[in-house]
């Protein structure tokens, strides 16, 4: 099947990784080639998560980037993490959010609020066999995430938590979310707090799993609390805080959107160069038209400054300088232009692109949620202003 072909791309840029970055980089590129591409089409048809992929995500350290050894995870750094999405991304960006909302939003969330105790409890099954969901949307607080509704009372040494959230990524092969709840709503944002909710506690369901545009493979469910009864054990950082929590992961967890949409943009232009050395129109291939030539050359540019801008904001990050305002430049440009090469590559392919025998056509249909979660586009413009002023 067409599907299954993933062209060679062009030599990517090395000069600002490491040798250890590079050689990650490549090992990840070449398990998401052998391993991932050749599920890609079942995957995005049946709108499920091949158990086998992500059993291979799990042995090669892939959902614990950055947990530390002594904790069973590859002690790795936040730009890997952000390097593993961007190639996994160029194959299947839905395996690519499972790999994202792992790494950068669940575990780094432990990572800086858990206790030791906590630590000891949480990443060892988060490094194995766990895989992580972030709950914060809700049907009412999708951009104004601190409008959420979701309660959660205080009995004795638990809380009770009772409300519904929606769009919760990996939600249906979880075995550990992280659960927005408001403790104290007079108290407004100041009262939401997070929990570690795990899926057999009473109370708790897993609910409606939707039907998709694009990234099919990667669940998004809702999830029902119904007195569901969370130890005070299970409070991740303090009451109130979780404010905190939700908005320092989301900043980080921008950079990776970014890498992801990045690596979209690069597969979606690597099928399309690809195609332009076999198709011939008008007795000439269609590499040797101008036209096709520009198309590549301003589709390889935007790609170019799209991973400097990723790349730039996750090194902030990682040396503890302020990023904020480069994550939100990095996901609001990396996104629009993988939408723009995406849809630029399909028109390539021409009327061949706009089937489900050639893969360009499902990269474009992934493309549109990246202007979308994890802060829209014009939250991300919000952000910036802000910076800037």
């Amino acid at each position: 099947m067409p599907t299954a072909s993933i062209p060679e791309a062009l030599p990517r840029p090395l000069t600002w990784l490491t040798e250890e970055e590079q050689m990650f980089r490549a090992s990840v590129r070449r398990f998401a080639k052998e391993q991932i591409a050749p599920l890609v089409r079942q995957m995005d048809d049946d709108s499920h998560l091949d158990e086998n992929i992500l059993r291979q995500l799990f042995e090669l350290g892939l959902l614990a980037i950055e947990i530390p050894e002594e904790y069973g995870g590859q002690g790795g750094s936040f730009l890997q993490s952000v390097l593993a999405i961007e190639e996994i991304a160029a194959v299947d960006p839905a395996v690519a959010v499972v790999v994202d909302v792992q790494n950068t939003l669940v575990i780094n969330a432990v990572m800086r609020w858990a206790s030791g105790e906590q630590k000891q409890r949480w990443l060892p099954q988060l490094a194995k066999s766990c895989l992580g969901s972030y709950a914060l949307s809700e049907a009412g607080s999708g951009s104004d995430a601190f409008a959420l509704t979701t309660r959660a009372t205080e009995e004795g040494d638990n809380f009770v938590l009772n409300g519904r959230k929606l769009w919760i990524t990996n939600a249906a092969e979880a075995g550990f979310f992280l659960v927005f709840a408001n403790a104290n709503p007079e108290a407004g944002y100041k009262g939401i707090t997070c929990f570690v909710v795990q899926p057999d506690f009473p109370g708790f369901k897993v609910g409606k799993k939707e039907d998709k545009l694009g990234i099919r493979a990667s669940s998004t469910c809702e999830l029902l609390f119904d007195n569901c009864r969370v130890s005070k054990a299970n409070v991740l950082g303090e009451i109130g805080k979780g404010y905190k929590i939700a908005i320092e992961t989301l900043n980080e967890g921008r950079i990776a959107i970014g890498g992801q949409m990045l690596g979209l943009a690069q597969g979606a232009f690597d099928h399309a160069r690809a195609y332009t050395k076999q198709r011939k129109q008008f007795g000439k291939l269609l590499n040797e038209q101008q036209g096709i030539q520009f198309q590549l050359a301003e589709m390889a540019t935007k790609i170019e400054a799209a991973r400097l801008m990723v790349y730039n904001a996750a090194r902030l990050r990682e040396c503890g300088r302020p990023f904020v305002t480069e994550a939100a430049m990095a996901k609001l440009y990396a996104s629009t232009i993988a939408e723009e090469v995406a849809s630029q590559a399909v028109e390539i392919f021409g009327g061949v692109g706009f089937t489900k025998d050639y893969p360009v056509e499902k990269l474009y249909r992934d493309a549109k949620i990246g202007r979308i979660y994890e802060g829209t586009s014009n939250l991300q413009k919000i952000t910036i202003a802000k910076g800037l002023l």
